[in-house]
Parts: C-alpha cells; sequence; structure tokens
C-alpha cells in the first residue's frame, strides 16, 4: 500500500510499470537496456479516489491524463531502472497530494469610494506629466 494522505492509500496493484528504452546519448547502455519507466494508474476505476479528488486530479494532472481517466507518466532521468521506478512512483504520489487538497473558498471585494478616488487622482496626474513631455511649441 502507498501512503498518499492521512485516509488515501493505494495498493501497489492498481500501478502498471512496464520498461522501455530510453531516448538521448549514452551509447549501447541505451541501445541494449531498457531503464526507461512507464507508469500507468487508472485514477478512475481506484477505489481510493473520490468524484470529487478526481475532478481536481484532471486539472493538476493536465495532458499527463488521459480522457478515460488514466495517469501515465514516464521517467528516463536516470541510468539505473530501479532509481527511475521510485522516481515516477514519487512522482505520481506528489500529484496526487497535489489533487487531495482543496481549494480555499475566496470571496470577492469591492473597492472602498476612497480607493476609487485615490486610482483617480493619480492616474490623472500621470496624465498630466505625460502631457508636459511632449514638443515644445513655439510661440510667435
Amino acid at each position: 500500500m502507498i501512503e498518499i494522505a492521512g485516509h488515501i492509500q493505494i495498493d501497489e496493484a492498481e500501478i502498471q510499470l512496464s520498461a522501455k528504452r530510453a531516448s538521448g546519448p549514452g551509447g549501447q547502455h541505451v541501445n541494449k537496456v531498457s531503464t526507461a519507466i512507464e507508469l500507468r494508474f487508472d485514477a478512475s476505476a481506484s477505489p481510493a479516489i473520490s468524484a470529487e479528488m478526481l475532478v481536481r486530479l484532471r486539472s493538476v494532472a493536465g495532458s499527463r491524463m488521459t480522457q478515460a481517466g488514466v495517469i501515465v507518466l514516464t521517467a528516463d532521468g536516470s541510468r539505473s531502472q530501479i532509481d527511475n521506478k521510485r522516481a515516477v512512483t514519487k512522482r505520481l504520489v506528489e500529484l496526487l497530494r497535489a489533487a487531495t487538497k482543496k481549494p480555499k473558498f475566496r470571496v470577492g471585494t469591492k473597492p472602498t469610494k476612497g480607493a476609487k478616488e485615490r486610482r483617480l487622482t493619480t492616474k490623472k496626474t500621470m496624465g498630466e506629466r505625460k502631457k508636459m513631455r511632449g514638443k515644445l511649441k513655439l510661440m510667435d
């Protein structure tokens, strides 16, 4: 079991890890060994994730989540398969933790009458100041 938050735990059987060849430089090592790891997690089918959390997870994950609700993450930063597995599972946990936090409710406020007046007076003075920057007109 992977602990996400105090009340949310995900079974490791829900996560599918597959090894594939990494891209980029590395010579013969890259050509021979499958060190890159692709992680797939079906968030829509997971019993640990509520419908409310799934909505937040869609916005947090962005393009890393498919239309079907499957999160796809890859890691190929290390030359070791084990390190890449750790890195990709850590990223999944961080993604899920970010989705557990509910956004704060914001109450919209209006500017006060005094603030509006101050804004208008500063706009007026700045406009007058800029008018003075133009070319001087010679009077004949």
